[in-house]
This record gives C-alpha cells, sequence and structure tokens, in this order.
C-alpha cells in the first residue's frame, strides 16, 4: 500500500515537511497547484531541492514538455498529466532519453480513457492513475457510478499491463475525513493500491483504510496454511473452500498488513 503526497513546486518551505510526513512518495507539482505566472519560480525550487535531496522518495508531476529541459539533469520519476495516447509518452521519452520505467501516467479525459491500455502498455510507464476532478469536467458527470466505472477499467487495465496496483485520485474535500476513509475502502475493494493526497492529515486515514481487516488477514494466513499442506482442496475450519485459485489473494491481503 502506497500514499503519495502533492506539495506545490512553488512551495519550498513546504518540501521538507512533506518528505517528513510519513507519506512514501511526495510529489512535488509543477502542473495545476502552481499558478501560470508562477512556474519558472516553481522549477526552479524543484530544481535546487533534488540538487540538494536527489530523487529517492520524490516523483514530478509536470506541467508540460517545457519543464523537461530541467528535469532532464534529475533521474526522477514524472507523474504526466492529461495523457490521451501512447504519443504523448513518446513526446516525453525522445525529450528525455528514457531507458526505463519512470513515467507515471495520468489519464483525465474520455479519450484516455479509451486508450487505457494501450497507455498502460507503454514500455515507460511505471503506473496508471485517473485524474478524476478533471475526468467530471470532461464528462459532465456526477454520477458516483461513472466514477466507480473508470476505476474498474483503470485496475484492469494496470493488472493486463503487469504494472502495480493502481493509486487513487485525490479526495479533494480535505475536511472530510470520514469520506475520504469510506472511499478509500471502496477504492481498496476494488483493487487500488493506495491513494495520492493533498493534505499530510489524510495521510493516515488513507493507509487506515486501506489496511486490511482482522478477519481477511485470518482468513489469508489460513488459506496460506492450508495451501502449505500441498493438498489441492480443502477447506478452513469455517467450512470455506480453499485452493490454489486463492493464493495471490491471500499473499496481497498479507503484503498490504505488512507494507
Amino acid at each position: 500500500m502506497t500514499v503519495a503526497l502533492y506539495v506545490p513546486g512553488d512551495r519550498p518551505d513546504r518540501f521538507g515537511k512533506a518528505v517528513e510526513s510519513g507519506a512514501d512518495v511526495v510529489i512535488l507539482d509543477l502542473e495545476d497547484a502552481v499558478a501560470h505566472d508562477r512556474k519558472a519560480v516553481a522549477r526552479e525550487a524543484v530544481d535546487e531541492f533534488l540538487r540538494q535531496r536527489g530523487p529517492i522518495g520524490l516523483q514530478v508531476r509536470i506541467g508540460g514538455l517545457d519543464d523537461l529541459e530541467m528535469l532532464a539533469a534529475h533521474e526522477v520519476e514524472l507523474r504526466v498529466p492529461k495523457v490521451r495516447g501512447a504519443a504523448d509518452l513518446d513526446a516525453v521519452v525522445d525529450r528525455l532519453d528514457l531507458d526505463s520505467r519512470r513515467l507515471h501516467a495520468i489519464v483525465e479525459d474520455a479519450v484516455g480513457v479509451a486508450r487505457l491500455d494501450e497507455i498502460a502498455a507503454h514500455a515507460a510507464v511505471a503506473s496508471v492513475a485517473l485524474g478524476e476532478s478533471d475526468l467530471r469536467s470532461d464528462l459532465g458527470a456526477t454520477s458516483p457510478a461513472m466514477i466507480e466505472h473508470l476505476r474498474i477499467l483503470l485496475v484492469l487495465a494496470a493488472r493486463g499491463a503487469g504494472l502495480p496496483a493502481p493509486l487513487m485520485s485525490v479526495y479533494p474535500a480535505i475536511a472530510d475525513l470520514d469520506g475520504l476513509e469510506a472511499d478509500c475502502r471502496a477504492g481498496a475493494a476494488l483493487g487500488f493500491g493506495g491513494r495520492t493526497a493533498v493534505h499530510p492529515k489524510q495521510i493516515e486515514v488513507i493507509r487506515r483504510a486501506f489496511a486490511p481487516s482482522e478477519d481477511d488477514v485470518a482468513w489469508a494466513e489460513g488459506v496460506l496454511a492450508a495451501l502449505a499442506e500441498g493438498v489441492g482442496v480443502t477447506t478452513l475450519a469455517d467450512g470455506q473452500m480453499v485452493d490454489e485459485a486463492m493464493r495471490a489473494r491471500a499473499e496481497r491481503i498479507l503484503a498490504r498488513r505488512d507494507g
């Protein structure tokens, strides 16, 4: 389970605090969190922080291809917003001459959704994500059913491409921690692997919501213990059938507990 925290790229006073917040990843944001007339200031601040600290535990969300000239000097992973297909990713790869999976593609409109499999299969992509606020605007959708449908498509695309379970989009209602927790639990049930946050107080709520329940852990331990006995099909103490098809789910539950 992963929690990633966004911090505006023009607020270097917050960079160190974000690193110490308990998030697994800190995303230095050069896109939506930075006003247009502050872009140059943000680039300078992010460049300086990367030079001082190095890229470990950090990502940068680019605001456009103009950011890549500065970022070419850093081996940092990049979040690429508004990806609509492989061509958008190729443009970044060509500028940086990438030879590894360093791009996290964010899909934010219907065109990108239609090409999710293509995007997830790109050789430079390390993960895929949704920009749910932009998607709502693009689709004119207010129904929770639409967002759930898009989330399911994302999880399937990531799994089909052999990528890690995706992170959920940010929950913009910062003060609504109960709503955040409920939405995270729904996302965990769909197969998401964590969430991005926009405020440090969201971090522990996300961790708690994605942690498996005691019942889930007990089930997983029982399944793996039963399978370790080498029997093809057996039953747990409560009468549930157990076979090899359940191993991967049990292992993922224990990985969420331990990670």
